[in-house]
């Protein structure tokens, strides 16, 4: 390519360049170091914006930790009404975007399972953990925590519809 080639095909690239940079949706950047020079995936700053990522690729949540309470169910038929309200109250709340992740631990200590909030602040975490019937009926408990992870977390709800075959909330 000649000089003046060269120069403007340089001028037309930070042209463009720059009138992309103007655009009001976030562009798709690649790192220098992308998949084929490195063996990592290219960073994708649209997936980081939807996701609320940070420069490392981490946001803030809330997580908590539930735990047995001072209340248990008399009887099985209670037991089992409670733990559906529970399950669909998770459903909800994971639909509305607010619960990233919720799962039970094995066993039966005291430490019943885990929720993490998409959420910046206890207080905010706090009235959603208040809307479980588990926590109304004091069978259950919850310790909040505020915690950095990974935004990716903010996937895992859609990937998991698209692997399980049955829902995990029964209908009534």
């Amino acid at each position: 390519m000649k000089p003046a080639q060269f120069k403007s095909f340089l001028i037309i690239t930070l042209c463009t360049v720059i009138l992309s940079c103007n655009e009001e949706k976030p562009v798709k950047e690649i790192r220098n170091n992308d998949h084929a020079a490195t063996g990592r995936i290219a960073y994708d700053s649209v997936k980081a914006h939807a996701y609320g990522a940070d420069d490392y690729g981490m946001k803030k949540y809330v997580m908590a930790f539930l735990k047995k309470g001072p209340n248990k169910s008399a009887d099985a038929e209670t037991r089992s009404q409670l733990q559906n309200a529970h399950l669909k109250n998770i459903t909800r709340l994971a639909e509305e975007g607010k619960l990233v992740l919720a799962g039970p631990f094995f066993g039966d200590g005291d430490l019943r399972g885990i929720y993490i909030f998409n959420v910046d602040n206890i207080a905010d975490a706090e009235a959603l953990t208040n809307s479980d019937p588990s926590i109304q009926a004091g069978v259950l408990t919850m310790e909040l925590k505020e915690w950095y992870g990974s935004a990716a977390l903010m996937a895992v709800n859609d990937l998991h519809h698209s692997i399980s075959k049955e829902e995990i909330a029964g209908d009534d």
